[in-house]
């Protein structure tokens, strides 16, 4: 989209899907320079430009395997002559390589950069276009673990000497550079801070630090949360009960819960941001007379129901683990309907949600997939168990080597937070997650006897054939969640809910996508066809052309109405 006289107007053909399967998850998918906007289509994965005057153009051939080369994450030169960006690199046999590219903005050649590691990512270049930052990390680590930081000069389309290397036991991400100053967020001191490199020792001075982060785990490319407008720097704060703005050195609260992706442009900084009480729009922060003004660019859409219905959700800390001495954290929702009321005497039920990553953090933002629970008189607590993101290197590293057990405990320990406080009903309690979420609800459910019921999407039942078979990204993931493979074959075995089918009695209904590469359909079969063999009543739902995570709307409205449908049954109420 770009800004004419009526307001935004599409750029790029109608039926364009713009998107990256760089990682399988994506993100960074398309950026602009000079006017000029260059973006990946989904169908073929290849990079294209769109100029001014409406013209399109393919800029990288079309790949021996379909869709085997992904582009993504790209920068331009400033004479406008090369585009550089990621490629992740697919053939017939082994791991994809992922490298950084040099491709002709008027097409035709592709130059490899540079190739050094398992993984790489955020290559930016310099204002005036002589160096290129980026970071870079190997297996068995993640992009929020242990991340490389990369100086090198450059010029004409070509990788110079190293200028700089940082590593350590530390995570750099969202690199950039402000004139020829070059920053980045790094969790040196326990938080995602933003810091300046001295780019002869390698030294780091803080430019915004404080116990807040500024930072997310990168599992999607592009992310950004700062930037810089007249030479001063905003960034986001991310705190547990929502994000606030820093700009020049001061806090600034602002009607947005939830800011993301921070760019800086010709009048000011564009981000995406939401709140409580509206969905994302596009905004703009401008500076005048020294004041942070904010500009609606590209308004939410309209709210379709009564604003009665919003709730801001309250921010919980209760004791968790086996003995009460640690932490947990979550938002919960009371149930609000303008219109209808609960019967006076009794409690409502209770649903407890386990986000994906496992390193996700509760969204602070409206979510009407949650309305659609409160509404209809059940009560949620969106549960950030340890291993989530928003308090801090240590809580995130929590869940290390207690995948299966810290998060599962957490989520019992919400539910029965919220019972004994006397918010919920505690014999009808449920659990929802995906992913990793969906792990999580496995897991409480073979080993806890708390949740009436519980759904599953693309979860995990079988954490071997995860190590053997889910993508790269996360090939090496369970090394620091579960244990090194086969070596700690032990422990998968002990925590995998397909090996403790003999305790699970709740009801249950799964939900999949049947071209996920990340959690493949087997994962959800194995756990249906052990519950249907032991009589335990189950519902499977196998959605055809989703991938890891449902994105076609009649899919995502059949998901929730089929999971309500069995709360219901189970539960003996009938859904309006």
């Amino acid at each position: 989209m770009r800004d004419g006289d009526d307001g935004p107007v599409e750029v790029t053909p109608s039926e364009a899907n713009v998107r990256t399967l760089v990682h399988e998850y994506g993100g960074g998918s398309w950026w602009v320079a000079n006017g000029v906007l260059f973006w990946v289509d989904i169908v073929d994965q290849r990079l294209r430009r769109s100029d001014p005057d409406g013209v399109t153009t393919c800029l990288t051939s079309e790949p021996p395997i379909p869709r085997a080369w992904r582009y993504c994450d790209g920068r331009v030169t400033p004479d406008g002559r090369w585009a550089i960006c990621v490629r992740e690199s697919h053939s017939s046999d082994g791991e994809p390589a992922n490298e950084i590219v040099a491709i002709a903005s008027d097409g035709g050649d592709v130059d490899v950069l540079w190739s050094g590691a398992d993984f790489v990512s955020s290559p930016r270049l310099s204002v005036d276009g002589s160096r290129l930052a980026f970071n870079s990390w190997d297996h068995p680590e993640m992009p929020w673990t242990r991340v490389r930081l990369h100086v090198h000069e450059f010029g004409d389309g070509r990788l110079g000497d190293e200028v700089l290397r940082l590593d350590g036991d530390r995570a750099f991400c969202e690199p950039g550079w402000v004139g020829d100053r070059l920053l980045v967020v790094v969790d040196d001191d326990e938080w995602w801070n933003l810091v300046e490199v001295d780019l002869e020792d390698g030294s780091l001075t803080p430019v915004v630090s404080g116990p807040f982060e500024i930072a997310t785990p990168p599992w999607v490319f592009g992310m950004q949360r700062w930037a810089a407008v007249d030479d001063a720097i905003v960034a986001v704060a991310g705190m547990p009960t929502g994000d606030e703005l820093i700009f020049d050195g001061r806090t600034i609260t602002t009607v947005d819960s939830s800011i993301n992706s921070l760019q800086s442009g010709p009048e000011g900084v564009v981000c995406a941001a939401a709140g409580y009480d509206h969905d994302t729009e596009v905004v703009r922060l401008s500076v005048r007379s020294g004041t942070l003004e904010r500009q609606v660019v590209k308004p939410a859409k309209a709210l379709p129901f009564d604003r009665g219905y919003l709730i801001e959700p309250e921010f919980i800390s209760f004791p968790t683990g086996l003995d009460g001495d640690a932490t947990a954290h979550g938002l919960y929702y009371a149930p609000a309907n303008p219109e209808h009321a609960g019967p006076a005497e009794e409690k409502p039920p209770l649903l407890v949600l386990a986000h994906g990553g496992p390193t996700a953090q509760a969204r602070r933002q409206l979510q009407t997939a949650i309305l659609y629970w409160t509404s209809r008189g059940i009560a949620v607590v969106d549960v950030d168990y340890r291993g989530s993101t928003g308090y801090g290197r240590t809580y995130r590293r929590a869940l290390d080597g207690q995948w299966g057990i810290a998060d599962v405990e957490d989520c019992v320990a919400a539910a029965r937070f919220l019972a004994d406080r006397g918010d919920v009903d505690g014999d009808r309690l449920m659990i929802r997650g995906g992913s990793a979420g969906g792990f999580t609800v496995l897991s409480a459910l073979a080993f806890h006897d708390v949740f009436a019921v519980g759904a599953s999407r693309y979860g995990v039942a079988d954490l071997e054939a995860l190590a053997t078979e889910t993508h790269k990204l996360e090939a090496r993931y369970l090394d620091s969640l579960i244990g090194p493979y086969p070596e700690a074959k032990d422990i998968y075995d002990a925590r995998s809910p397909i090996n403790h089918v003999d305790k699970l009695s709740a009801p249950m209904i799964v939900l999949q996508g049947d071209e996920d590469e990340i959690v493949p359909p087997n994962q959800s079969e194995m756990i249906v066809e052990a519950l249907q063999a032991k009589g335990v009543e189950v519902e499977y739902l196998l959605f055809e052309g989703e991938q890891h995570g449902f994105r076609k709307a009649e899919n995502i409205v059949a998901a929730l109405e089929a999971e309500l449908a069995f709360f219901g049954r189970i539960l003996g109420f009938t859904p309006a």
